[in-house]
C-alpha cells in the first residue's frame, strides 16, 4: 500500500517520539546475541530519521537508552556503548546530507567519555542543520528528567528569583532538560508492548500512541508512514468535545 501519497502533509505532526523497542527479541528470533539485534537496529534509525527529514517533520525523538538499562548485563552495556560510538561517527555525513541537526538529553555525563567526545562531535558539526531536529534520550527517564526540574525549580526560588506562587506549567517545562523541544504530537513503540517506559511522562499528556507489532530492526519508513496516516485519523479534543473541535 501507498501510505505516502495518502499522507496529509498540512496535517504532520511536528513532533514525533518513539520507543525502539524489540531489539533483543528480533535477535533472539535468529538464535543470535542480543547486540546483534542492536547492530541491526541502525537500519531501522536511518530509515525513520531519512523518512522523517523527507516528510517535513521537525522534531523526532528516539528513546536510545534509558537510566535502567544501565543494570543490563556489563557485556550488553559495553556493546550498546561501543555501537553509539561507531553509529554516531559513520552517521554523520547521512545527517548533513538530509541537514538534520542532532541533540541528547539524558544524563549524559554517566556515558563513557568516548561516547561523550563522539556525541559532542556530531552535534558541534550539525548545529547549523535547519531541517529535522533529531534527539537522542541517552541514560534518559522522565522520572529522572521530573526530578533534576523540581532541583532546577526549588534552587531558582531559594535564590529569590522566583516565587512558589508562580510556578505554573511553563515555568516548570522551563526547567526540563528536553524544554526546547515541543511535546510529541506522535508517540510511535515497537513490539507490541503497551507501556511508555519511563519515557518522557511530563510531555506525553496529549500525545497520540501508536503501537506496532513489528519489532524495531524490522521497522522501516512505511511503517512510519503508516503510523502517521494513523495519527490523522484521529480526533484530538485536548480535553473538549467534538462539536467544540469541528
Amino acid at each position: 500500500m501507498d501510505f505516502k501519497s495518502n499522507i496529509e502533509i498540512e496535517n504532520l505532526p511536528s513532533h514525533i517520539a518513539v520507543i525502539m523497542d524489540g531489539n533483543g527479541r528480533w535477535a533472539k528470533g535468529k538464535g543470535a546475541s542480543r547486540i546483534f539485534g542492536h547492530k541491526n537496529a541502525i537500519k531501522a534509525v536511518r530509515e525513520v530519521t531519512e523518512g522523517c527529514a523527507e516528510l517535513g517533520v521537525k522534531y523526532l525523538t528516539l528513546y536510545a537508552f534509558s537510566t535502567e538499562n544501565w543494570s543490563r548485563p556489563q557485556k550488553e552495556v559495553n556493546g550498546l556503548m561501543q555501537l553509539l560510538v561507531y553509529t554516531i561517527k559513520n552517521e554523520i555525513n547521512t545527517l548533513q546530507k538530509n541537514n538534520v541537526k542532532l541533540q541528547a538529553i539524558g544524563d549524559l555525563s554517566a556515558l563513557p567519555s568516548n561516547c561523550q567526545g563522539e556525541l559532542e562531535e556530531a552535534m558541534n558539526q550539525t548545529k547549523q542543520n535547519s531541517g529535522l531536529t533529531l534527539t537522542l534520550a541517552l541514560s534518559y527517564s522522565g522520572r529522572w528528567e521530573i526530578i533534576e526540574a523540581v532541583k532546577s525549580v526549588a534552587k531558582t526560588v531559594a535564590q529569590g528569583e522566583l516565587s512558589i506562587d508562580e510556578i505554573d506549567n511553563e515555568i516548570f517545562r522551563s526547567h526540563l532538560v528536553s524544554s526546547a523541544i515541543p511535546d510529541p504530537e506522535l508517540l510511535i513503540r515497537t513490539s507490541g508492548e503497551m507501556r511508555i517506559s519511563n519515557f518522557l511522562l511530563w510531555q506525553l499528556a496529549y500525545t497520540e500512541i501508536y503501537i506496532t507489532q513489528k519489532l524495531w530492526p524490522d521497522f522501516r519508513r512505511e511503517d512510519l508512514q503508516e503510523a502517521i496516516l494513523a495519527y490523522q485519523s484521529r480526533e484530538r479534543r485536548f480535553g473538549r468535545i467534538s462539536e467544540q473541535v469541528n
